[in-house]
């Protein structure tokens, strides 16, 4: 995986003790970068900032609470000297119908994975503008993208997430504060493995890669968005799905 340069760029990471989050810590320390990693699972966000070395800090984060929102990015001030990155990835997702789906659970998904997004974005943006500008990624979803059964409370949080992208992307601009979501397919991390899915060709063909994608690959594309290799890149959604939102399979059009 081709290595992009975040040399000199401090970025906070919701959700980073594993999975696709932790692949995108990885990513911005190979690109030179620091980075904070966040989430509710201490012993596994401390254990994987402890793999990433000098350059990584772990700090226990509840995305929903203001306060913490505050702590943590005043933690990242004081052990970086700026903010140049946020990536929200943090995320919850649950595998009902919409008329089984409670309204507890509704509300528990909406508020971690799309208010949880507005207050970090909130909290961030005088910190990136005294910073002369900086970048935010909002991991959604193909969910965020098309109508998905068995995805109410999730599906309707990723929409949410796409559009407040680019309400973000509107208003910061002039602040030279960038915001884009990334829209992965079917991926395997620990989110999703209970539901049986594999690496390997030929295990997806719901998508017309044929595969379900890796951590790494999504997180190549975040660490570009991140990156000044992006600086004319803000509002845009970006599909890292195989090809599964583009319309039907190959194996559809082709008849293999």
């Amino acid at each position: 995986m081709a290595v992009v340069d975040l040399g000199g760029k401090a970025v906070v990471i919701t959700g980073g003790a594993r999975g696709l989050g932790a692949a995108t810590a990885r990513s911005v320390v190979d690109g030179g970068g620091r980075v904070l990693i966040t989430d509710v699972l201490e012993a596994e966000g401390a254990e994987t900032a402890a793999e990433l070395g000098d350059a990584a800090r772990f700090l226990r984060h509840d995305v929903t609470s203001e306060g913490d929102w505050e702590a943590v990015l005043a933690h990242a001030v004081s052990e970086f000297g700026r903010i140049d990155g946020l990536v929200n990835n943090a995320g919850i997702s649950t595998g009902q119908f919409l008329e089984h789906e409670s309204v507890e659970d509704f509300r528990r998904v909406i508020d971690i994975n799309l208010v949880g997004v507005f207050i970090g974005i909130r909290t961030a943006i005088p910190l990136m503008r005294a910073n002369g500008g900086g970048s935010i990624v909002n991991i959604s979803s193909a969910a965020g993208l098309t109508g998905l059964a068995l995805t109410a409370g999730y599906g309707a949080s990723k929409w949410g997430v796409r559009g407040l992208s680019k309400i973000g992307a509107v208003e910061l601009a002039e602040d030279r504060i960038r915001v884009n979501s990334v829209h992965p397919g079917m991926t395997l991390t620990p989110m999703t493995a209970p539901i049986g899915i594999a690496a390997g060709e030929g295990n997806y063909p719901g998508a017309p890669l044929g595969r379900v994608g890796l951590p790494e690959e999504i997180a190549a594309a975040v660490a570009f968005l991140l990156s000044d290799a992006a600086g004319y890149m803000t509002g845009a959604e970006l599909a890292v799905d195989g090809g599964w939102t583009a319309g039907l399979t190959v194996k559809y059009l082709t008849g293999r």
